[in-house]
């Protein structure tokens, strides 16, 4: 599994290679994991994906690698798509650099295809994927007997039948590789990995040309020669393969138009669809039998003088080899090494005879064997070895370490944090803070931005947790403190590492919002950008700010309430007395505390009254008709106070 990781000590995207899991426990994978970082951290080339660094977490293996953003070349073959001779001879050119420096460092790629060659964006190829690289001096211990590691449809007939490689089988492979590229298919297919295989060691290649009519013939002629069935008529390194596909690039002619190849055969072998298994890197068995394709090389007769002469020469050879190994390899089955410590054991086994590059140590826990000392080894105990035997050291750690829960600690000071993080058995440390890192909306001094690892993930014991807080050149925002009482703002103020001049009376300004006496505003205003130190200067509420009263009076109760509310204003409602209202003033403010249109300050309290009932006077008596004047008449009693005024009674005298 392979994933897009980021490399948070030097802040670069990585790829994050994880063997899975339940290959983990299979010694095989883990061997095959740990070549290919060994294989490609040694091999420094542009055309060669680096790897910074592998290990193992709680069982799982794990390959850090260069991120190459583009696509493998097998995405771009895919479907049957083919390129232009230029373009193939340019980018196996690349291909062809890239391998010639591992075998000038003695190592054989093994398993080129088209999906480890990855093809950036600017054109620039990589290969990768060591997987099962193989240093030339060095026997294949992946391969079960009668089974040999690779890609069926790539193998080189050497390769297919389980005998000695080096570099020229990566020519090989490279051939097939442009092969694809010029015609769409690779030159052999088959229903399964082996009928590939066979093909490979006693097929025929049809000539691209006789599928692709437009390839050139130099093109054919590069490719036929690194299809050559006898590794001898190949290129003989990788570096004379990469010069002739410049030559042709250049327009120049190439060497190989002019030497043997691959024989150019018709026969009877058609195109099948090519099959899934024939992809993959895969154990396939072992092709046994003679080769057909090399003549073996005619006897001469020779003078007994030269018969004599090759006779001591055998001779010598073996008296040295004797010797050599009886004084030096005196190791042939694997010694219990457990309970030394790493050193002691690769000395004991170095004096054996086994090369110190060939011995490697892998930490792991053990509450049983003391940190230092070697726990198991692989090869075990007893296993046939040889001087090239690749043997693996488990060393002791220390009895395993328990596991602690990261606590939350974002927001929080960094002492606080530190506390914290001390409380759970954890370590910490800073670093700076920056937008990439984590998003934080308000970053505030000597707080915690962001933490890594995160809250709640568990973790070794004692382990390290970086907390990330604003740097001392950088900006930050003053702290929101409107509302606050001032005693609270200087607190936040000087928390946040600003300066408060607490001698001076702080200015005033009214607000609506705020009560008289909080703090109100900040000089320079709040969420602007300062910087450490930075000083501060308060404002505080002195009241509402003045507002017009609306005019109340004539209007109905529940208006005039209304329109308080919207102004800001408290209202508070009296009734009216009787003798303020008239029948008509029923339900309408006949009075206000304060004038309409007059001042006050905003969330003050307005006192209005409004009618509820009302009372009248009674009707004045009438002028006798005839005679002498008649009295005056009484004047009529006063209504009683009730919904309506009742209606004085009138008195005429007698004329």
């Amino acid at each position: 599994m392979v994933y897009r990781a980021q490399d948070l000590l030097l802040n670069r995207p990585v790829a994050l290679k994880i063997l899975y899991p339940e290959l983990s426990a299979d010694p095989l994978f883990v061997e095959r994991f740990r070549r290919e970082a060994q294989a490609a951290a040694k091999l420094s080339h542009p055309n060669i994906v680096p790897v910074f660094d592998w290990g193992e977490d709680e069982g799982t293996y794990f390959i850090v690698m260069e991120l190459v953003e583009g696509r493998s070349l097998a995405e771009v073959l895919r479907g049957g798509s083919v390129l232009t001779a230029s373009r193939t001879a340019q980018l196996a050119a690349q291909v062809a650099a890239a391998l010639n420096y591992a075998h000038r460092n003695g190592v054989v790629h093994r398993d080129v295809k088209p999906g480890n060659i990855l093809i950036t964006s600017d054109a620039q190829v990589k290969v990768t994927d060591f997987g099962i690289a193989q240093a030339m001096s060095s026997e294949d211990h992946l391969a079960a007997d009668g089974l040999v590691m690779g890609t069926a449809t790539y193998f080189s007939p050497e390769q297919a039948e389980g005998a000695a490689v080096d570099g020229r089988s990566d020519v090989y492979a490279l051939g097939v590789v442009m092969y694809e590229m010029l015609v769409g298919r690779p030159p052999f297919v088959g229903d399964t990995p082996l009928e590939v295989s066979t093909q490979h060691v006693h097929g025929v290649v049809t000539p691209p040309t006789q599928i692709n009519a437009s390839v050139p013939r130099d093109v054919e002629a590069i490719v036929m020669k690194c299809l050559s069935r006898n590794p001898d008529l190949r290129y003989a390194t990788a570096d004379e393969l990469r010069a002739d596909l410049l030559r042709f690039v250049d327009g120049q002619p190439v060497h190989a138009a002019g030497s043997p190849g691959a024989f150019y055969g018709f026969d009877s072998t058609q195109m099948v669809q090519p099959v899934t298994p024939g992809e993959r890197t895969q154990a396939v068995p072992v092709l046994r039998g003679p080769r057909t394709d090399v003549k073996p090389r005619r006897r001469r007769r020779s003078a007994p003088v030269w018969a004599l002469i090759l006779i001591v020469l055998v001779l010598a050879a073996g008296a040295v080899a004797y010797f050599s190994l009886t004084s030096k390899n005196t190791l042939t089955n694997m010694p219990s090494l457990a309970g030394e410590t790493a050193t002691a054991a690769a000395n004991q086994l170095t004096a054996g005879g086994l090369s110190a590059v060939n011995i490697s140590s892998i930490q792991i826990p053990s509450a049983s064997v003391p940190k230092g000392e070697v726990v198991k080894t692989t090869p075990a105990v007893g296993a046939r070895i040889t001087t090239s035997t690749r043997v693996t050291l488990f060393v002791s750690s220390g009895p395993p370490v328990p596991k602690v829960n990261v606590p939350a600690v974002v927001n929080q000071s960094l002492g606080t944090a530190e506390n914290n993080l001390s409380s759970a058995g954890l370590k910490a440390t800073t670093a700076v803070w920056s937008a990439a890192t984590c998003s934080v909306a308000s970053p505030l001094p000597n707080v915690v931005l962001c933490q890594v690892p995160a809250a709640n993930v568990s973790v070794p014991k004692g382990s390290t947790v970086t907390l990330y807080i604003l740097g001392n050149n950088q900006t930050y925002l003053v702290p929101n403190v409107a509302g606050d009482s001032v005693a609270t703002a200087i607190a936040a103020l000087t928390n946040a590492q600003l300066s408060v001049n607490t001698s001076a009376t702080p200015a005033t300004k009214c607000s609506n919002t705020v009560v008289q006496g909080m703090v109100v505003a900040t000089k320079p205003a709040i969420g602007t950008n300062v910087t450490l130190g930075t000083s501060i200067a308060l404002v505080t509420s002195s009241g509402g700010c003045p507002t017009p009263v609306p005019l109340l009076v004539g209007r109905q109760q529940n208006t005039a309430t209304s329109l308080l509310h919207s102004a800001g204003f408290v209202a508070v409602e009296n009734i009216a007395a009787a003798s303020q209202c008239t029948s008509a003033q029923i339900g309408q403010v006949v009075s206000q505390s304060v004038e309409g249109g007059q001042l006050a300050p905003h969330g003050s309290t307005i006192t209005f009254a409004y009618c509820v009932t009302s009372g009248t006077t009674g009707a004045t008596g009438t002028t006798g008709a005839t005679g002498t004047t008649g009295a005056t008449g009484a004047t009529g009693a006063t209504g009683t106070i009730g919904p309506t005024g009742a209606t004085g009674t009138t008195t005429t005298a007698a004329g």
